[in-house]
């Protein structure tokens, strides 16, 4: 069932890409529990009801060593199968150096994770703070105590249900999330009074946190908040998310300088300046992808007020006229010419000697409209114009909107594939055959 089930689902699925003007892909790697690699590829098109889409290409068993080159050639197969190799417009990955090298081999646009980036860029200024790493170090210990001692737990359950509150459990760091230290630290100040009574009552060396930690805390924890917001919203599928990358990074910035100026938290500001520091070193080049900044200024939410300055969005709006210039002069794609910028063709009388002349003058003639046009679209549309650009599609911008807006921010598509992966191949069932795995987990994402 699932092999006939599959082969349906697969066929149906290539059929609806057909239809499709452009594509982003979103790729990854997973080790299962028997040790075999595994290479996922994600699809994500805006639809033919301009809602953006997503599916998933395949789960491949990667017996190779995880070159670009294998990395390339494995890609480059499975977009010739679904048919998509001339649609592709971005491939977002993690910025391992392979996967970047293979977007280059591939030829493909290539954006880094932002998920990832924010990621290193929080754990990077969390580590550079060391009175905030002391907090944490004692935070891991207080959450490791009441996970495992039974006592504990009861007893921190037993004192929420005395003080009438709902019966919630200490949250543990992981190390390879920031945004789950922020989870345990704000759990932890949730859970205060209750944790201070019910370690008062226990037989334990482990201590509660004093007033001024708990303030340093919540200094901290005001800054972060934002990252946590942006790392949620960021990580999401089925909205347009890489137009919001720009933005939302702009809002961040505004948001630390906001926070930092009003915090009377000594610990707290050290962290904020590492926050600004890093995420300028690491996303300062990002505003001037032409990949996110079009995507910006094409979302209808944002536009010209989503980029950072007036610099960038100028140099924005002119890649973008460019690129509706270069569409505009596509014969299948050229709209009816506006009659503002263009001028009535007329046949010049005389000889072959004259002909050659004539042609150049026409093509000259029809390169400075498509220009004009262009100029005139894009400002029209990225300064006002109707907020429903997607729904007119008769408009260059809009087919190029199509193009932009479909990539991702971020590669979490395909850890939420892996995560699934991670139920379908456990201790208890550990025999399925690659094959049968890529099958399950094609139909767990694409029904």
């Amino acid at each position: 069932m699932v092999d006939a089930k599959y082969v349906l689902e697969r066929n149906k699925a290539i059929a609806d890409m057909q239809k499709v003007a452009a594509v982003s892909l979103t790729s990854d790697m997973w080790t299962s529990i028997n040790l075999d690699a595994y290479l996922a590829v994600t699809c994500h098109f805006v639809d033919d009801n301009t809602r953006l889409n997503s599916v998933l290409l395949g789960v491949q068993q990667f017996p190779h060593t995880h070159t670009a080159e294998n990395l390339a050639r494995v890609k480059a197969s499975l977009m010739e199968e679904w048919g998509i190799t001339d649609k592709v417009t971005c491939l977002v990955t993690d910025g391992a150096a392979n996967m970047i090298s293979c977007g280059k081999q591939l030829k493909l646009r290539h954006a880094i994770c932002i998920a990832h980036t924010l990621n290193l860029i929080v754990k990077k200024s969390l580590d550079m703070t060391p009175v905030l790493c002391d907090i944490r170090a004692k935070a891991r210990t207080l959450v490791g105590y009441f996970r495992s001692s039974t006592l504990a737990k009861e007893k921190l359950v037993s004192v929420q249900r005395q003080l009438g509150r709902p019966t919630l459990k200490l949250l543990q760091e992981v190390e390879t999330r920031w945004n789950s230290t922020y989870h345990m630290l704000q759990r932890l100040v949730d859970l205060r009074e209750p944790v201070g009574a019910a370690l008062a009552s226990l037989n334990t060396d482990i201590t509660t946190r004093t007033s001024a930690e708990c303030t340093t805390i919540s200094g901290c924890l005001s800054l972060l908040s934002g990252f946590n917001e942006a790392t949620i919203e960021l990580s999401e599928e089925k909205n347009v998310s890489g137009s919001k990358v720009v933005p939302l990074l702009k809002m961040l910035e505004q948001m630390l300088h906001e926070e930092m100026a009003t915090t009377a938290v000594a610990v707290a500001k050290e962290m904020g300046e590492h926050l600004l520091r890093q995420r300028r070193e690491r996303l300062h080049a990002l505003q001037s992808m032409s990949i996110m900044s079009s995507a910006t200024l094409l979302d209808p939410r944002f536009k010209l007020i989503g980029l950072f300055s007036p610099l960038k969005a100028a140099e924005a709006t002119k890649r973008l006229v460019t690129e509706c210039g270069a569409l505009i002069r596509t014969p299948e794609a050229m709209p009816q010419e506006s009659p503002s910028t263009s001028q009535p063709e007329q046949e010049t009388p005389g000889n072959k000697l004259w002909h050659k002349v004539d042609q150049t003058v026409k093509m000259s003639r029809k390169t400075k409209n498509a220009t004009a046009d262009a100029t005139v679209e894009t400002k029209y549309r990225t300064l006002g114009g109707p907020s429903g650009l997607l729904a007119d599609t008769k408009t260059c911008l809009s087919k190029l909107a199509v193009t932009f807006v479909c990539t991702p921010a971020s590669s979490v598509p395909c850890e939420r594939v892996f995560s699934k992966a991670g139920e379908v191949v456990s201790k208890k069932i550990n025999r399925l055959s690659p094959k049968t795995v890529e099958k399950i987990l094609f139909l767990n994402k694409n029904q």
